[in-house]
């Protein structure tokens, strides 16, 4: 049997201490398959992008298991993570958090250089001109419409060819149109590169789109 790209057993996440205190994850368990697509469906302050955050390894589980490609990601160094997402593991945000000093062709090859991605270059330009920016990858991100950013968002996180891909709000700072076509592009690029994808939103209309779709509130989950 395959190994799941995702598997949460019984996960928590709280914050603070004492009065302070918050749980913000109460107990999930998820499987995500290879090649699978599963939408995490929840309203502002639900617990989604903290679940994504445990996934991609930016937050530490209070407790329960983690796996992520196989590795344990709660016990994993800073540097092994790094590694992990930077082989494997491609990240779309709802800010664009592209470095504002490099043009789109640096912003989607230099994070492949870091990880010794072979070809960053041939790769970056084919991936820019796969979601339609070949004629833009010499302009800055402030040169760029907000559709042209988070395009060269995905073609960064999809370029080295990851097994999973991870999107929270993906459509969240553009407007309805522009959004549906990131939408479309987005699972677009993720079944070219055969990859698995976990998109969080509180947009039904993104959540349509996926093969299966997870609801969470009050940090729980439910079909």
């Amino acid at each position: 049997m395959t190994e799941p790209l995702i598997q949460l057993d019984d996960v928590h996440l709280t914050l603070g201490r004492g009065a302070a205190r918050t749980d913000i994850l109460r107990g999930v368990s998820l499987a995500v398959q290879p090649g699978e697509t599963v939408a995490v469906l929840g309203a502002s302050g639900s617990g989604k992008s903290s679940l994504m955050a445990i996934i991609a390894g930016l937050e530490r589980a209070t407790s329960g298991s983690a796996r992520v490609l196989g590795e344990d990601v709660s016990k994993l160094s800073e540097d092994a993570l790094a590694r992990l997402r930077g082989r494997a593991i491609g990240v779309v945000l709802q800010a664009f958090h592209l470095l504002p000093t490099m043009t789109a062709l640096q912003n989607v090859m230099v994070p492949m250089e870091l990880a010794g991605t072979a070809d960053p270059l041939g790769r970056a330009k084919a991936e820019l001109a796969a979601v339609g920016l070949e004629a833009r990858e010499d302009h800055y991100p402030t040169q760029l419409s907000g559709g042209e950013q988070q395009r060269v968002a995905i073609a960064r996180a999809t370029a080295p060819t990851p097994r999973l891909l991870l999107a929270d709000e993906p459509t969240g700072n553009l407007d309805a149109a522009t959004g549906a076509k990131i939408i479309d592009l987005l699972f677009d690029r993720v079944a070219a590169a055969g990859a698995g994808l976990l998109v969080i939103t509180h947009d039904p209309a993104v959540a349509e789109r996926a093969g299966r779709t997870i609801r969470i509130a009050d940090g729980l989950l439910a079909a």
